[in-house]
């Protein structure tokens, strides 16, 4: 992949980092597990606190990542940098956001033949939540599509190097 073609691809994961950083730090700043019982007060607080924990780490990984990505933008642009740079997004971030560690919910992978939304939790989960995932997986699935062919061109490459 050409120099240019690269910086691009930072520019605009850099730019979906801040969406995701932003839209989960209003939501997190906003809501409280009080305010999700105060919504729904059948919900499961030990599975809402869940959520939330995987919900922040993402909040930091993407914060971390577009800082990066902002860093790597305004110096002198090194290819083998950025590369790096998208490859560790799309396992940190984007991965997470769709496998979390913690398995606070998971990806339905049906959900693309069917226009549905692919996050599927285990628990019911008060509506501003699900709008929330809502929202960011759409910002992540860009992400993914944006950055799936690069990785396995970026893995190739990465093996022809270990087997030389």
């Amino acid at each position: 992949m050409s120099n240019k073609m690269v910086e691009h691809q930072l520019k605009i994961v850099g730019n979906q980092l801040g969406i995701v950083g932003l839209e989960c730090n209003l939501f997190l700043n906003k809501n409280s597990l009080p305010s999700f019982q105060h919504e729904d007060s059948k919900v499961d607080s030990n599975y809402l606190e869940k959520i939330l924990s995987s919900l922040r780490r993402i909040t930091v990984y993407c914060e971390d990542a577009q800082e990066v990505c902002e860093k790597i933008l305004s110096g002198q642009f090194h290819k083998a940098t950025a590369e790096n740079t998208l490859h560790k997004i799309y396992h940190r971030c984007i991965a997470e956001f769709f496998s979390p560690k913690n398995d606070a919910w998971y990806e339905n992978s049906r959900a693309a033949y069917t226009g549905n939304q692919a996050i599927t939790f285990y628990k019911a989960v008060p509506s501003t939540v699900q709008d929330l995932f809502s929202s960011l997986e759409k910002v992540f699935q860009q992400m993914r599509e944006e950055l799936e062919y690069y990785e396995t061109d970026y893995s190739t490459k990465q093996m022809q190097q270990y087997k030389q």
